[in-house]
């Protein structure tokens, strides 16, 4: 009997401990409020699981009344729920993944112009946090976040951080820029340095690319559109990971990341780790090392939410620049600016800087209707580029190369050489200047504020005001990196004296540890320019319509102290430009039609009167430019259409932007007849006129659960018009060329310049715009299953790319310069990955393989050569979560 007691009592125990239940519930998709069939609900930590039927309903069997399912459908936002009892679940809803940014939007809510915070759409593309982590982190250049975007083209440069994008044909200096709301954009002269962001994928919750108009309530003047980059702020639930990552290349990467969760008492804070190296990323001589530090702390404080920040990117990379095409289209990888030192690899081209960024961000509910957001900015950017002085260095005999190709430095023979000079710099001594190291410093400390208040009027109408201040300063000077046996460095300041110091090109020591004035070569001067500027926006919408209007008007100010001056009896001083105040500002406006849930119409246009670049402003020196540069002038008009149902989302945008009264200026070389010294100039456009038109469209398509489609195309009709008067700048003194000079210099090639090469006015009208895909094409598929493994595929092709293109050229042509259009290309990239999941903790393989057939192609031109894209290369890492 006790037998039989003990028996029933086993059974009763197992049976409740394995008992089988049912949950049963709905899976709704939150745009839309329709039913999501095909969605995927698995038991977390188990390979149990279903999917829903075509009303959205789901029924799965549990073997404990207690857990958690986790509900996903791809291209929408994963959400887990906890469960503790079988039964009926009720709804779940899932958001669309590419439309909630606010999801992921923390902090700053009001100052980070998200397309989903206004009514009336714009041209815009979202590339979520799981996308940026499986396809474009490691060895991958920010930019490429961004390459299967209408109208977006990327040139991968072959050196760490080298990247360029361009955005309807704009290059990144006229595209904004913005991190949590605050510009990053250089303040002198509109450019992105990549290596100064290279980790800031592993921090992005999101990247949105406004093209054109775009949505932003700032005063900024983007022409080609913006860019929002949002990272992560203090996370408000508890977890993190740990990944190691390899490549191509001796690539290694290490990243550590933890959040603590909000607190009971509102505290919380974030913190991640980086650390990566490779002998080099494609090509010989691009070797390259760095960091990245991401610390955030949060506070909840009622209606009011702190969040601090701090973010930065110590690197260091070598380069490698335009190469002769005839070279390049031998020897993919080969690159002039290196060679072997001491037994170490060394290159004369090395890039290396530190640029801690600093936020703090105070949001503030006011009420039901009205919100206050505010961000408070620092940055400190410490380093520059190195490259030589005085005589060229001395170079191995032709490699790997025959037919007069430069070899490697020969940095053991240009030392021997350098002994027999002591003190070098004199290019008159019998031994020659001699050879060493500079580098180009580019310090600054940059301060700003940006505030938004919004408020709701009424149930349509919508108010935002708010102001934007930038404080920055910029010196700029160069130092000695090696001076390779020289005792010394004289005859490069005004004073005369003679340079013993010199400094590492370490990015963690050139924080504090750079040349003080009296050690200084060549140049030495300071920029600062003062911002100020107010925003509004008001929005009216109703069900079927929204109208909407922008308006921005902002003060510039420069000033420029050269402290390589000299006054009337040749000694040294300091010079200061008298102040110099332009006023900028824009206006856009437009209006939305929903003919029903499934389709809309919208059109935007806006006129941008845009401050000149700080480098345009001066001559060079601490005097004005004559005459003075005035504004640009940017017309823009976009029309576009929306279809966007459960299975299938269509965009169709066109656009028009008229860019007028630009400066360009593009340098050049050329060579003395008489001494046959290489001499840089600057060839200044003054009233140049670019219309950018075209088409876009991008598609995406659920085929099934687990299978989407995608792809997109763009056609543009890049020209430039109508014609400009042009100028040749002398870099040795900042004076002006005249065409009398002509006699005295000859291109690098030997041969006569033009008879008006220096100065004139040449006729542009229906020259191509230079260096950007005019027409691109791509394609994508996206596979994912139930057991974790998901892969996608991706095809771009870019055609329409022309040369560069510099005035002379124009000119030596008489006026009937034709532009060469480079080769078009295409490229295969395949990423995948497999999600082994362990209850709250995943393990996550993953791999990428970039231009998989290995493609050769030229994806950029300048004054001095061709770039090659880079050939096949691949990342693999392993990753644990908790």
């Amino acid at each position: 009997m006790r037998k039989i007691y003990f028996t029933m009592v086993v059974f009763f125990m197992t049976a409740v401990a394995f008992s089988q239940g049912t949950i049963t519930g709905t899976v709704i998709d939150g745009e839309t409020g329709s039913p999501l069939p095909g969605a995927n609900v698995v038991v977390k930590g188990t390979t149990v699981g279903a999917t829903t039927d075509f009303d959205g309903n789901f029924s799965i069997e549990v073997v404990s009344n207690s857990g958690t399912l986790r509900f996903s459908y791809l291209g929408f936002v994963t959400q887990d729920k906890n469960y503790s009892s079988t039964g009926d679940l009720g709804s779940v809803t899932l958001q669309p993944d590419a439309e909630q940014l606010g999801e992921v939007v923390v902090i700053g809510s009001g100052i980070i112009d998200l397309e989903e915070d206004r009514s009336t759409p714009i041209a815009v593309s979202t590339i979520t946090k799981d996308v940026i982590q499986a396809t474009s982190t490691g060895n991958v250049e920010f930019p490429e976040v961004m390459k299967n975007v209408p109208s977006v083209y990327v040139s991968n440069q072959q050196g760490f951080g080298d990247s360029q994008m361009f955005l309807r044909g704009f290059d990144q200096t006229n595209t904004a820029f913005l991190l949590n709301g605050q510009p990053i954009n250089g303040m002198e002269d509109g450019q992105m340095y990549w290596s100064n962001w290279q980790g800031v994928m592993d921090i992005a919750n999101a990247v949105q690319v406004q093209r054109g108009l775009g949505s932003s309530k700032l005063a900024i003047s983007s022409v080609g559109g913006t860019v929002n980059i949002v990272t992560k702020a203090t996370d408000r639930k508890e977890g993190g990971f740990g990944r190691f990552m390899t490549g191509n290349d001796s690539y290694f990467k290490a990243t550590a990341s933890y959040d603590s969760g909000l607190n009971d008492n509102g505290w919380g804070f974030s913190v991640m780790l980086d650390h990566w190296q490779a002998q080099r990323k494609y090509a010989e001589g691009t070797k390259g090392q760095g960091q990245n530090y991401f610390f955030s702390v949060g506070k909840l404080l009622g209606d009011h939410n702190f969040n601090f920040l701090i973010f930065g990117a110590p690197q260091w990379h070598m380069q490698r620049w335009s190469q002769p095409e005839e070279v390049a289209t031998i020897y993919r990888k080969y690159n002039q600016h290196w060679g072997i030192d001491e037994g170490e690899l060394e290159s004369e081209r090395t890039n290396f800087y530190h640029k801690p960024v600093l936020n703090l961000n105070w949001d503030w509910n006011i009420s039901d209707k009205s919100d206050l957001s505010t961000v408070l900015y620092a940055s400190f950017g410490r380093g520059g580029g190195t490259g030589n002085r005085g005589n060229s260095p001395l170079r191995l005999p032709d490699y790997p190369l025959a037919g007069g190709v430069d070899g490697q430095i020969d940095y053991a023979a240009t030392r021997e050489r350098n002994a027999l000079v002591g003190i070098g710099g004199d290019y008159g001594a019998p031994n020659g200047a001699g050879y060493i190291r500079r580098a180009s410093m580019n310090n600054h400390r940059w301060f700003g504020l940006v505030s938004n208040y919004g408020l709701e009027l009424s149930e349509s109408l919508s108010m935002n005001v708010g102001a934007d201040f930038r404080f920055y300063t910029g010196d700029h000077f160069r130092q000695v990196v090696d001076f390779y046996g020289l005792s010394g460095w004289g005859d490069d300041r005004p004073d005369g004296r003679v340079v013993t110091e010199s400094f590492d090109f370490n990015p963690w020591k050139t924080v504090s540890n750079f040349a003080d004035e009296s050690e200084r070569i060549n140049y030495d001067y300071s920029e600062d320019i003062n911002y100020q500027g107010v925003f509004g926006q008001l929005e009216y919408s109703k069900e079927t319509y929204s109208l909407f209007f922008q308006g921005a008007l902002s003060n510039q100010s420069y000033i420029r102290q050269d402290r390589f001056a000299t006054d009337s009896s040749g000694n040294q001083t300091t010079e200061e430009s008298d102040k110099a105040n332009k006023i900028g500002y824009n206006v856009k406006g437009g209006g939305a039609y929903n003919f029903n849930t499934e389709n809309s119409v919208f059109l935007n246009a806006g006129y941008y009167s845009r401050q000149p670049f700080l480098d345009n402003i001066f001559a060079g020196t601490a005097e004005l430019a004559e005459p003075e540069v005035d504004n640009e002038e940017i017309t823009g008009i976009e029309l576009g259409y929306k279809y966007n149902t459960y299975d299938l989302r269509v965009n169709v945008n066109l656009y028009r932007t008229q860019w007028a009264n630009r400066f360009v200026a593009n340098g050049n070389t050329i060579t003395s007849v008489a001494t046959g010294e290489d001499v840089d100039i600057n060839r200044e456009q003054t009233d140049v006129t670019q219309l950018h038109q075209g088409i876009e469209l991008d598609a995406q398509y659920r085929v099934m659960q687990g299978l989407v489609l995608g792809g997109y195309t763009s056609i543009g009709d890049w020209k430039f018009d109508g014609s400009t008067p042009y100028r040749t700048r002398d870099f040795r003194d900042n004076t002006y060329f005249t065409n009398a000079d002509i006699d005295d210099f000859v291109d690098q090639n030997g041969n006569p310049l033009p008879a008006n090469f220096f100065d004139g006015n040449v006729n542009l009208d229906g020259v191509e715009v230079s260096n950007a895909a005019q027409f691109t094409f791509g394609a994508n598929v996206t596979y994912e299953t139930l057991s974790g493994f998901e892969a996608s595929l991706f095809y771009n092709r870019f055609s329409n790319v022309y040369e560069f293109v510099d005035v002379a050229d124009v000119v030596a042509e008489g006026n009937t310069y034709e532009t060469r259009k480079l080769d078009p290309y295409g490229i295969i990239d395949l990423s995948a990955g497999y999600t082994i999941e362990m209850g709250d903790q995943d393990i996550v393989l993953r791999t990428n393989l970039y231009n998989l057939f290995n493609t050769s192609y030229i994806n950029q031109t300048d004054a001095f050569g061709v770039f090659y894209g880079l050939g096949r290369t691949w990342n693999a890492s392993v990753m644990y979560r908790f």
